[in-house]
């Protein structure tokens, strides 16, 4: 908590007090009061006690020491693109991924002065970025920070009528910034897409359309990723996301993340499985989850 500025530290607190009294209740997500995150939560969970946390780390270690039951954490935006480094997070978090929540993006310029003094803005850099040519055109400087109701907070902390924040428009009320602009992203469909981590899942019965999650390492000879990748075309399993990655700095090996349509027990998603381990080293499913929003 010491690394959230001056001003959020007491709400924190209260939160985390909340928190601690019910943690089956208890939902961490990164960031200050005010954040995206906290919106995303509030929506996805009306009756959670959310968890402030100063960052990705922060929420997932709540979890896995039982002070929350669960987190969320934005994975991808649809300007920006990737947001946590999920795939490095959660393999080694011995958790798994319950859900997803779809959250559309506003943001607001916030500060202690008026529109006109405003020669900063400082926010996460997901944020500076989906606002850039609205900060270019008003010729304001972008400023990395952690966290967008954060910078918020430290924004009220500085008290510079030239420093501002870019956060939700909420954040402005909790701080008591002046509200400058609003609704200032580059475009009107930006939207973060937030995944729901606990210590263990469901089986997946019931209705869908369900989301499977899951890394892979391809073999180190030619074709590789097509033999791998294979089997979900010839069984029909549609294939939402694949991002690689290097693990280990030593660009030897390409692991892979990815989403699909279906859950493990459908037929063709179990060959397509089945065809995807006998062509890789290794697989592992991160876990498989109800859609909030239909693919496609």
């Amino acid at each position: 908590m010491e690394n959230f500025a001056a001003p959020a530290r007491p709400i924190v607190a209260s939160m985390a007090a909340a928190a601690a009294a019910a943690p089956d209740r208890a939902v961490a997500f990164q960031g200050a009061p005010g954040a995206n995150s906290h919106v995303a939560v509030s929506e996805a969970f009306p009756d959670a006690l959310p968890l402030p946390c100063f960052s990705f780390d922060d929420a997932i270690e709540a979890v896995k020491n039982g002070t929350a039951a669960r987190a969320m954490i934005p994975i991808e935006n649809s300007l920006h693109g990737r947001v946590a480094d999920i795939h490095f997070l959660l393999p080694e978090s011995g958790l798994v991924i319950t859900g997803e929540h779809f959250l559309p993006i506003r943001h607001a310029l916030m500060g202690t002065g008026t529109r006109d003094d405003v020669r900063e803005a400082m926010s996460h850099p997901q944020a500076l970025g989906q606002c850039r040519h609205w900060l270019k055109a008003h010729d304001i400087r972008p400023v990395s920070y952690p966290d967008t109701a954060g910078a918020a907070a430290m924004v009220a902390e500085q008290g510079t009528p030239g420093v501002a924040a870019l956060a939700p428009p909420a954040a402005a009320d909790i701080y008591g910034l002046n509200l400058l602009a609003t609704d200032i992203a580059d475009a009107d469909h930006n939207m973060t897409r937030f995944v729901v981590l606990a210590r263990g899942g469901k089986p997946a019965v019931g209705d869908g359309p369900w989301m499977t999650t899951f890394i892979f390492e391809v073999k180190n000879v030619p074709a590789a990723l097509y033999k791998a990748l294979g089997g979900f075309a010839t069984n029909g399993v549609n294939m939402t996301k694949l991002e690689s990655y290097q693990r280990g700095g030593t660009f030897a090996a390409t692991d892979f993340y990815c989403d699909i349509e279906g859950k493990p027990g459908d037929e063709n998603v179990d060959r397509a499985l089945e065809e995807l381990g006998f062509q890789t080293k290794w697989v592992r499913v991160l876990g498989t989850y109800r859609q909030a929003r239909k693919r496609g």
